[in-house]
């Protein structure tokens, strides 16, 4: 049977900044995932669309074929189902606290987590920290959890938008990740497969996050609200500031412990704050208007909930978190106040001491990772320790205390941090 377009056409189209029919996009994103359309011309295509960009009607079609393109889950439960999706950064151990916190309120979370790559951590690497705790879920699995505990945090089916899986490959070779309809799509995709009614977006902005500056992240924001209400799941964004760590730890299991702290009502300030406004916002997309997120933490609920849902996916919530077999301390060069301690510099230096990968598939170190031990602003003395590092190899400490140097300033004085919410957009 003949295929109704040429690869070719579709491309001139886009590339002399032309507007692709639905036709079109429905028809080049299933040739490619059936191998009908070759990889260098889908790579000139994702060129186009970056640089003649997609309107919201083409972006909204991109991603429904995307969906199309493979399983999309049904979620047979009782309660509302609200997810969240963070666009990554450095210490964001929010999902591991969000998700029984929210369930605890009376939601049901359907968490689809990744694996880090680079500097910025997967959620699914610091879970599975945790020992006996299992990531691969099927659906009928993740309807009882959701049934019984009200979250779940699984690793996505390869069956959810294939064209996806398969365009991200591409786009990370040929200088093609940039593209925001391209981001957005990618997203919002396997979001809408997975099947939730609602949806909160973490849009991170600063020097640890992918978009770097507040303009591009409002304009990745609203382009992934367009396309969650487009295609029927209502969907807000809280935009956040990532040119500082969240927390005081990075890495695997460290930022698994700070979650526990939080849980059961300790914990860094920010990533209290940070939770509850995301909990706030869940909430409400979510219809449960009376029910208050902190009064739920603070009982204690929370961390119930945390403990039944580690025990469902095979884990031992009491059981001892994995330690390095080296540490290494940083200390401070001089006195003064801890002026700047830069987000990019300390997810590099988790990176370097293995608690990331440099590649998809290749294993992280669930004992490495970074803890903080003075805040941004605090006063220090020369000789004070900043930073602890663990990690299980030792020849990867040289390079991680100088990716942490690069980030870490003293001066005389400080500048008041700003907020770390900078909008929420609806």
């Amino acid at each position: 049977m003949a295929e109704p377009f040429a690869a070719v056409d579709v491309i001139r189209t886009k590339r002399d900044g032309g507007r692709l029919t639905d036709a079109q996009i429905d028809w080049v994103v299933d040739a490619y995932t059936r191998g009908v359309v070759a990889e260098e011309q889908m790579a000139a295509l994702a060129m186009a669309i970056l640089l003649r960009d997609m309107d919201g009607d083409e972006i909204a079609r991109w991603t429904a074929a995307m969906i199309n393109s493979g399983e999309t889950l049904h979620l047979d439960v009782e309660r509302p189902t609200v997810d969240k999706h963070s666009t990554g950064g450095v210490g964001d151990k929010i999902t591991l606290v969000l998700a029984p916190l929210v369930a605890a309120c009376g939601a049901a979370v359907p968490q689809l987590s990744g694996r880090g790559l680079g500097h910025t951590g997967g959620t699914l690497d610091k879970l599975e920290a945790i020992p006996g705790w299992r990531a691969d879920l099927t659906t009928a699995e993740m309807c009882e959890q959701l049934t019984d505990v009200g979250a779940v945090v699984a690793a996505a089916s390869t069956a959810l938008a294939p064209a996806d899986r398969k365009l991200y490959a591409l786009r990370d070779v040929t200088g093609t990740v940039e593209s925001i309809p391209l981001i957005a799509s990618s997203i919002m995709s396997k979001k809408i497969a997975a099947g939730p009614r609602s949806l909160v977006l973490d849009v991170k902005v600063g020097s640890g996050a992918f978009m770097k500056t507040r303009e591009n992240a409002v304009e990745l924001a609203r382009t992934m609200i367009g396309i969650g209400n487009s295609h029927g799941v209502a969907t807000s964004a809280v935009l956040t500031d990532m040119s500082r760590p969240l927390g005081l730890t990075a890495g695997n299991a460290v930022e698994v412990a700070e979650a526990v702290d939080v849980l059961r009502g300790g914990g860094p300030p920010d990533v209290v704050e940070l939770t509850l406004v995301l909990a706030r916002e869940m909430l409400a997309l979510a219809g449960i208007s009376d029910v208050d997120p902190a009064k739920v933490l603070a009982s204690g609920k929370a961390y119930e909930s945390w403990c039944a849902m580690i025990r469902a996916q095979g884990g031992d919530p009491d059981a001892r978190l994995p330690e390095p077999t080296h540490r290494h301390v940083v200390e401070a060069e001089r006195d003064g106040v801890l002026a700047e301690l830069d987000a990019l510099a300390v997810g590099m230096a988790a990176w370097r001491l293995g608690a990331g990968r440099s590649a998809p598939g290749e294993p992280v170190q669930y004992a490495a990772g970074v803890r903080l031990l003075a805040r941004l602003g605090e006063r220090v003395a020369a000789g004070q320790p900043l930073a602890e590092l663990h990690t299980d190899t030792p020849d990867a400490v040289p390079a991680a205390v100088a990716a942490l140097s690069g980030g870490v300033r003293i001066a005389d004085t400080a500048p008041e941090p700003g907020p770390l919410v900078l909008d929420v957009l609806r």
